[in-house]
């Protein structure tokens, strides 16, 4: 099969989530502004208002309203989209939880920006990481403005599969994705993508007392459905024991929607989890989520030069985490440095090296694990810093230096 007709357009991180967006012909969109997720939702609004797509597009008073109104939306049916960064996250926690306990396929795009306080607008992961660390919706971290385009397509199809009906975050780095204008390939025909996802949004069916209901309120199928009620300790144990179930079936529905846009497109991000680089033969591996994958990739290039066997593995779906996957590809390696964009305040490591190091536990043998935290606040990731880390990590293989639990990298100390 030959990739459907593309074109280039010269499009930043933002305006690319935005025309996802409007190619998936979403029904309803709730926003409210904050940098750097901002143009997104100015974009898709210009759309609505050139009649580009038929959407309710609802402007509202808070991030909370946002997500609210999204709730409401997709529990009658619709196909609901919103974005957001940092503190506006951080005011929509109460219904994270909410929406994925509903079972409802919103998808979201992450601007990903450093939390306040002290107010910071630029970019670091630990407001998507903070947020929904623990409220099942399933978490991608995208590299570039392709791949945010790409993924929020992609995002749609495993949220709305009936073995899933999760929400999803799409999550790139505020400004340096966000801001930066390149040249991505959208499709030429919005049909291509509504095709896709097969039309409109599928609503998924039960079995309720007998009969085969829509799971949704909508008043043209009216049936006694409920969707949030009080949830006591008879019930509420399973229910959530459904949604971890549920993310263990997208580890599946990833990998096939992945390959499936692959052939549609003509674009694989590694196997849909991981995005190896040299990785076959490194006894050095350093594990990054994020844009910061792209200039380690041209140090990892300049190192090999010089005979030294190092890669880079870059993390796509952070939820579910791709444990086992993650394990086999690090498992032959000497020393694993991995890179944290997040704060991580009395706990072992940042996030991600907290993920790696469980990860490796039952190997039979395992390589060493350091933490580099890095970034913070939008603190650039130089190559000269990237290179003073690889040359460490080279160190430690050696024998030259001891290994180190943790170290920040570009900080004043």
């Amino acid at each position: 099969m030959s990739p459907a007709e593309q074109i280039d357009i010269l499009l930043n991180g933002d305006e690319a989530a935005a025309w996802a967006a409007k190619h998936c012909n979403v029904d309803v969109v709730a926003a409210y502004p904050i940098t750097p997720q901002t143009i997104i939702v100015e974009r898709f609004s210009e759309f609505v208002a050139n009649g580009e797509v038929d959407c309710e597009f609802i402007a509202v008073e808070s991030e909370h309203s946002a997500l609210s109104a999204c709730v409401g939306a997709a529990a009658a049916g619709a196909r609901t989209f919103t974005a957001t960064a940092a503190n506006g996250l951080n005011l929509m926690h109460e219904i994270l939880y909410i929406a994925s306990s509903l079972r409802l396929p919103i998808v979201m795009a992450i601007a990903n920006r450093a939390v306040s306080g002290p107010i910071n607008i630029h970019c670091d992961h630990t407001d998507a990481i903070g947020s929904a660390f623990l409220a099942s919706w399933i978490m991608f971290f995208c590299e570039n403005a392709q791949e945010v385009y790409d993924t929020i397509i992609q995002a749609y199809k495993i949220a709305e599969d009936p073995r899933i009906l999760l929400p999803v975050m799409v999550c790139f780095d505020g400004f340096l994705i966000s801001h930066t204008a390149e040249r991505i390939k959208v499709f030429k025909d919005d049909k291509v993508v509504y095709d896709f996802l097969g039309g409109p949004r599928k609503v998924a069916k039960i079995n309720l007392m007998g009969k085969e209901v829509e799971l949704s309120l909508n008043p043209k199928n009216p049936v006694p459905v409920t969707f949030g009620p009080l949830d006591l300790f008879d019930y509420y144990f399973e229910h959530k024991r459904q949604q971890v179930e549920a993310m263990e079936n997208a580890y599946k529905v990833i990998a096939e929607v992945h390959e499936q846009y692959a052939e549609l497109s003509g674009r694989r991000y590694g196997d849909g989890f991981l995005v190896p680089y040299k990785t076959e033969d490194a006894e050095i591996i350093a594990v990054v989520m994020g844009s910061t994958a792209g200039t380690m990739r041209y140090i990892v290039d300049e190192m090999r030069e010089e005979g030294i066997k190092i890669g880079v593995l870059r993390v796509r779906t952070y939820r579910p985490f791709p444990y086992e996957k993650l394990a086999k590809y690090l498992s032959k390696a000497k020393v694993v440095g991995v890179f944290d964009r997040a704060q991580d305040a009395g706990l072992v490591g940042g996030p991600l090296f907290i993920e790696t190091r469980a990860s490796l536990y039952d190997l039979p043998e395992r390589p060493i694990v350091v933490n580099y935290v890095y970034g913070l606040g939008g603190r650039d990731m130089t190559p000269e810093l990237i290179r003073q880390a690889f040359d460490e990590l080279v160190d430690i293989a050696k024998g030259k230096i001891k290994p180190f639990r943790r170290k920040y990298i570009g900080v004043r100390e």
